[in-house]
């Protein structure tokens, strides 16, 4: 079988499948039709063919956040590479390893004003873990040895650690379709040996005793990928009485201790009583956080000791506390732990989960006495989520009403929280969706749901991929959030205030459309929405917006009330 001429590009291509590369989300062009011939006709890699980068790169975000292994990502030269830059950012900060491939013009034509030019190099080199410039063509042995040794090197930086993207920029002089017979695979595969990522015996005893002379523990752990041994780990310490587990609901731990609905739970805490529910040792893991009420609280009320725990290199201090980095697998190092530390005595769990009571049943109170509006909304849809479903959250309210409530029936939940950007959400439910053998369920703002709109035409759209769009006027997070609900160009420049044609858009992109406006239409409609088999579905939620804000600030006043 022939291939591309270039053997870079072939040589490329072989060491991404021998790394364990799987999936390639390619987008067409010239300059990159190399790469295009070498990727296409590689079939231990599938491929998904994207026109708008944009798309693309959040598709391919969404693959690999879903598998957990790395995704390619290949486009041609010129600004192709900078509508990247939106997803690469979020897979920096996600932990998310994809392998950027960029086709570039020879460098001796950089800045001469020739058509597709631009400086490729590092552009995005403040987002992704390492960059790479190299040819395309070798003649001598040892531009061979420095291309494979790169490309190694690219898989090691883009999987160890905390994991990430990295960029391999590669120039291709013409002709650029030439073909050549494909060789038997020669290239050399370097092999990654994970270490135990578990600390010494000597900092093991030192961490134990500082875990033991705390009375108040709080674990509070935010998005990460699912994990069942750091769960299990999580769920032992939970049963001390002196640890509390706080989980965000895109953490993707589960556990019958922990408390999944921190903002609910922490707004019924009354200012006098902050002290006591303050811990002594904080323990964060995964990445930012969702909740800006549990951040604030960390802030004022500094832990006498603050544990992050992570395999990166960098010293990250959210809440201006951190005492240590524990560079360290959190499964691994919590599971280890969990065996040597005992009970102590107190009462802090059980102050946390007796208000985690009272919030229950003060939440249940107040959704049942407002009316229709997007708390209402989210308390019907959510509990109506078929078991096993894959969750995606956009940014904005959606991930926030999210995270009052409890929905044990779901695979995992994930939003684009590492930068937390409304651009992208479609396409990156869509990639995730054409991994997984489950139903993929997005819930999407209006205004995240017409900013992302090429995501509907994405390759994978099965039956298992549906959209729930919160069609509430548009910017409904401005008119909560105190730095922008006071002002007078909330309507004018921060609020969309349109109709967002979800119904045209389902038509054009051949979905199959449902709507729901009050209560009852949602009782009717949501098992429909659920059962559709024949074809991907789009569901509209329309939704008042003045009245949304006015719930949602009554919800969070509900204990004083």
């Amino acid at each position: 079988m022939k291939t591309t001429d270039k053997q870079g590009c072939q040589a490329l291509v072989e060491i991404l499948v021998k790394q364990g590369v799987k999936r390639a989300v390619l987008s067409p062009g010239s300059r990159n039709a190399p790469l295009l011939m070498a990727f296409s006709r590689t079939p231990e890699i599938e491929h998904q063919v994207v026109v708008d980068e944009r798309s693309a790169a959040f598709m391919a975000l969404g693959m690999s956040q879903r598998s957990g292994e790395p995704v390619a990502l290949v486009c041609t030269s010129g600004t192709a590479l900078l509508n990247y830059a939106p997803a690469v950012a979020e897979a920096y900060y996600q932990h998310i390893p994809l392998i950027v491939v960029s086709a570039d013009r020879p460098e001796e034509w950089i800045d001469q004003d020739d058509g597709q030019t631009l400086r490729q190099y590092g552009v995005l080199s403040h987002i992704v873990k390492r960059s790479y410039n190299l040819r395309a063509e070798w003649t001598l042995s040892t531009d061979g040895w420095y291309f494979n040794r790169c490309v190694n090197d690219a898989l090691f930086m883009a999987l160890s650690g905390e994991k990430g993207p990295v960029h391999i920029n590669l120039t291709i002089t013409e002709p650029l379709t030439g073909e050549s017979e494909q060789l038997p695979r020669t290239e050399r595969l370097v092999v990654r040996v994970p270490s135990s990522s578990l600390p010494d015996e000597a900092a093991l005893s030192l961490l134990c005793n500082e875990f033991m002379s705390a009375r108040k523990v709080l674990i509070l752990c935010a998005f990460a990928q699912s994990d069942e041994a750091l769960s299990r780990a999580l769920e032992r310490l939970s049963e001390l009485p002196q640890v509390v587990v706080l989980t965000e609901s895109v953490a993707n731990v589960q556990g019958e201790r922990f408390i999944p609905t921190i903002d609910r739970v922490y707004s019924v805490i009354d200012k006098s009583q902050w002290p006591h529910f303050a811990p002594d040792l904080l323990i964060t893991l995964g990445g930012s956080l969702v909740s800006r009420m549990i951040k604030a609280f960390l802030r004022q009320h500094k832990p006498q000791a603050h544990w992050r725990i992570s395999q990166g290199d960098r010293l990250v201090d959210t809440m201006q506390a951190l005492t240590r980095h524990i560079e360290a697998s959190a499964a691994l190092f919590l599971g280890e732990l969990s065996h040597r530390v005992a009970p102590v005595v107190s009462d802090y769990s059980e102050r946390w989960h007796a208000k985690e009571v009272v919030a229950t049943r003060l939440h249940n109170e107040y959704i049942s006495r407002v009316g229709w509006c997007d708390l209402k909304a989210f308390s019907l849809i959510l509990p109506a989520i078929p078991a096993g479903t894959a969750l995606q959250l956009s940014n904005g309210t959606t991930v926030r009403y999210a995270q009052l409530f409890e929905c044990n029936q779901l695979l995992r939940s994930d939003s684009n929280r590492g930068v937390s950007g409304i651009d992208g959400a479609t396409s990156t439910a869509a990639g995730a969706a054409c991994v997984g053998q489950e139903l993929t369920l997005l819930i999407t703002g209006d205004m995240s749901f017409s900013y992302d709109v090429n995501g509907l035409s994405l390759p994978c759209r099965s039956p298992r991929f549906k959209i729930i769009v919160m069609c509430n006027g548009g910017g409904g997070i401005f008119r909560f959030i105190k730095p922008t609900s006071g002002l007078p160009e909330l309507e004018s420049c921060l609020e969309v205030r349109r109709d967002i044609p979800v119904r045209k858009y389902a038509d054009l992109f051949d979905f199959r459309y449902f709507e729901i406006t009050d209560e009852a239409s949602a009782v009717e409609v949501l098992p429909r929405f659920f059962a559709e088999a024949e074809q991907p579905a789009i569901l509209a939620v329309y939704t008042p917006t003045e009245y949304n804000a006015e719930v949602l600030r009554g919800y969070f006043r509900r204990a004083r009330e």
